[in-house]
């Protein structure tokens, strides 16, 4: 009896010790990032509530927008990650970031809200390029979760310093971006998930979601989960 209890006590002070490890090692390289390194720091929350979600998570991957959206904790049992970052796009290599902070973990589902970034970077590719990197994220992304969702990402709005004149610039963006979602999605297994009207203002200052449209987009991303679950 001794014995086993000395065995439980050996597992419960290893635990302890790992955790205050864990903390403390992510405390140090948070110390060391400087204040504007967001991104980050970003990451190494998302690869800890990674690592701290039991198996077969619902992540939903993209930009500021996800970033800043709150999220239901779960569905149909699977817990859901926001796995946002501010100032992402279809060039910013997600699934190369994704994969070792998913460890062996394998996603139940992949929700992923992305575009907008790209269609607002001074010189914005052509729909084609645009539509190849994104379709290269998609085939990596479809290697880790057979269930993968596409969200039509938001418009932008004249509002804030947003002129009228930058409104129908990024627009045409969009609209060209917006028409290669659902071949994309046909081509990849993916899902495209359409965005409902959104009656305006629904932005704070032209780009990112304000409590209106949120409710829009989060129409969207549950939408996904719905269908994930079944």
């Amino acid at each position: 009896m001794a014995t086993n209890t000395q065995a439980r006590l050996g597992i419960v002070l290893f635990a302890v010790i790992a955790t205050a490890a864990a903390t403390y090692v992510l405390a140090r390289r948070s110390a060391e990032l400087s204040s504007g390194d967001h991104r980050t720091v970003r990451q190494i929350v998302v690869h800890y509530n990674l690592l701290a979600r039991p198996e077969d998570p619902i992540i939903v991957l993209g930009d500021s927008i996800v970033e800043a959206a709150t999220l239901p904790a779960s569905a149909c049992g699977h817990p859901i990650v926001n796995a946002g970052l501010a100032g992402s796009g279809t060039f910013s290599n997600l699934a190369g970031w994704l994969k070792p902070a998913l460890g062996p973990k394998r996603p139940f589902a992949i929700i992923v809200s992305l575009g907008i970034n790209d269609a607002l970077i001074s010189d914005p590719d052509p729909r084609e390029v645009f539509a190849g990197r994104y379709e290269a994220l998609l085939r990596e992304l479809s290697k880790l979760t057979a269930r993968l969702y596409i969200v039509a990402f938001p418009p932008v709005e004249a509002r804030g310093p947003l002129t009228p004149a930058m409104e129908k610039t990024v627009m045409s963006i969009v609209t060209g971006y917006h028409a290669v979602l659902p071949d994309l999605a046909r081509r990849t297994g993916a899902t495209l998930l359409p965005l409902p009207p959104m009656e305006a203002p629904f932005t704070l200052e032209g780009i990112h979601l304000n409590a209106d449209g949120y409710r829009s987009w989060n129409q969207t991303v549950q939408r996904g989960t719905e269908l994930a679950c079944g």
